[in-house]
């Protein structure tokens, strides 16, 4: 078994375990203790929080609390309408990219994620699926892109996804491979020297686009693995989620894209929140977040500062926030 795995098999999954490692009161946290969405952080997250802040950023991201239960108007299941793709673990959302439900499971699941209650059983990708994919993507030639996502398709061993890898690059209609994941962020082990030689051995250049929301999360080992990325990606991106309790304030976000960039990461994306159910808690009003991406143009040089956007079901790309306003 390999490190990363080892840590994946250690991962916290008991609220009550995470605050007693922590040194915090449970009756002061409005724990869940038995969430429907399972608790699970690794070892390695958790050592990035501070002991006795029961205000932790990285903590809140990650701690069940009763809040996830209470019913809020327009915070659904489906919020982008994914739950039925065209095939099993195949969604075709934008003219020329496809995404991969490549493995339905997470190395840390995270309060806020907008699948959290996405049908994985049914709609992640199998092995056998994959010639389906194929025939797919022949049949759509305006498809150049093929994006790996989940769940988190590096939970996958370093062979399953270099077979899905060179199949789908080896079709001359297909530009680039992209791999959205939050593992080498909470497991940097999960970069290793096999799935680094994967990707430099494709016929087409690799994006990654990691899921950092607080400049807490970078530390030494994310740069090694960054830096590991950066030597066979063309690109390593990050996307971010604005968050109550986590990252609204400029301050915070500066320091974000900052950190980012000391570590070799571009900021990408700031997504506003997907009303997902269970994550309302998370909410951040529209005049917070107008002044926050503010203080961002105000204070960073043009290539530090992501994209502010927002999803919407049925739009055939990632829609500018300030648009949504108008609509």
């Amino acid at each position: 078994m390999s490190i990363w795995q080892q840590h994946l098999r250690e991962a916290i999954r008991s609220p009550t375990e995470l605050c007693a490692m922590l040194g915090l009161s449970e009756s002061s946290l409005g724990l869940d203790v038995k969430p429907d969405f399972p608790l699970r952080v690794p070892r390695p997250f958790v050592a990035r929080m501070t002991p006795g802040d029961a205000q932790d950023p990285l903590l809140a991201q990650v701690l069940s609390v009763r809040a996830e239960r209470e019913a809020v108007t327009g915070f659904v299941a489906d919020p982008l309408d994914e739950h039925a793709g065209v095939l099993p673990g195949l969604l075709h959302k934008y003219r020329s990219r496809v995404l991969l439900i490549f493995r339905g499971g997470c190395a840390i699941n995270c309060r806020y994620c907008f699948r959290r209650h996405y049908p994985y059983q049914a709609e992640t990708l199998r092995r056998e699926d994959l010639g389906q994919v194929v025939t797919y993507l022949r049949a759509h030639p305006e498809v150049n892109e093929v994006i790996f996502s989940g769940g988190d398709p590096l939970m996958a061993d370093d062979q399953a996804l270099a077979d899905a890898m060179q199949t789908l690059a080896a079709l001359p209609q297909i530009q680039r491979l992209r791999i959205h994941t939050r593992l080498p962020v909470v497991i940097p082990d999960r970069i290793t020297s096999d799935l680094i030689a994967t990707i430099a051995d494709l016929s087409v250049p690799v994006i990654t686009v990691l899921h950092i929301n607080h400049a807490q999360e970078v530390d030494a080992a994310l740069a090694d693995a960054v830096g590991a990325l950066r030597s066979v990606c063309r690109s390593v991106l990050n996307q971010a989620v604005v968050l109550a309790g986590v990252n609204d304030d400029g301050q915070t976000q500066i320091a974000l894209s900052e950190a980012l960039y000391a570590a070799g990461v571009d900021p990408y994306y700031l997504n506003v929140l997907d009303p997902v159910a269970g994550a309302a808690h998370f909410f951040v009003e529209a005049d917070r977040i107008r002044t926050i991406y503010q203080e961002m143009l105000e204070a960073l040089p043009g290539f530090l500062v992501p994209k502010l956007v927002k999803e919407l079901p049925g739009a055939g790309h990632k829609v500018p926030w300030m648009e949504t306003l108008r609509r």
